[in-house]
């Protein structure tokens, strides 16, 4: 009942700062800034945050099998945001010399997305990148994003939330 009430006094306060239709362009411009910067990669793991991330990730390999000749696999990334220590992946494999674009839908403090990475450092990939829909300009963890949608400076104390129904993101706000 609290997680209701605590929902609905940010949905009364929030301040959209993406729509849906901004939103997927975003996507579509980050799925082009991705095959820019791979362009001569054989192929690329999409790791995508569960659960939000994972959607965004979806909807930007959906574009990348559009446009780009190499091949696109989608792995989730599973964590607690509130206790990162342990992190879970949809399949293990050799990520050496492998292409990695970790994604997530808003970074805030940048600690989720280095947790995300800990599964891959074991091995030796050839690059990894991050990407997100709505980049928080203020980090408490040293998280340089390779791909944003939207960037925006704000408060400590002001959140940025991401709404998604089923596999459709609605909207971006900030309460």
């Amino acid at each position: 009942m609290y997680f209701y009430a605590a929902q609905n006094r940010y949905m009364e306060n929030k301040n959209v700062i993406l729509t849906q239709e901004a939103i997927e362009k975003k996507i579509e411009r980050i799925a082009y800034e991705i095959y820019e910067h791979n362009y001569d990669e054989p192929s690329l793991i999409l790791a995508g945050i569960w659960d939000r991330g994972l959607i965004l990730t979806h909807k930007i390999a959906a574009h990348l099998q559009r446009i780009a000749p190499f091949k696109v696999e989608v792995m989730e990334v599973k964590l607690d945001k509130q206790r990162p220590e342990g992190v879970e992946l949809s399949h293990q494999q050799d990520f050496s010399g492998k292409v990695i674009v970790l994604i997530d839908d808003v970074a805030n403090s940048g600690r989720t997305m280095l947790y995300a990475l800990k599964p891959f450092l074991q091995y030796l990939p050839k690059k990894i990148q991050t990407a997100v829909l709505v980049d928080r300009r203020h980090k408490s963890f040293p998280l340089s994003v390779d791909f944003v949608g939207y960037s925006l400076a704000t408060t400590p104390q002001e959140m940025v939330m991401v709404d998604v129904v089923g596999e459709e993101i609605r909207s971006a706000y900030l309460v």
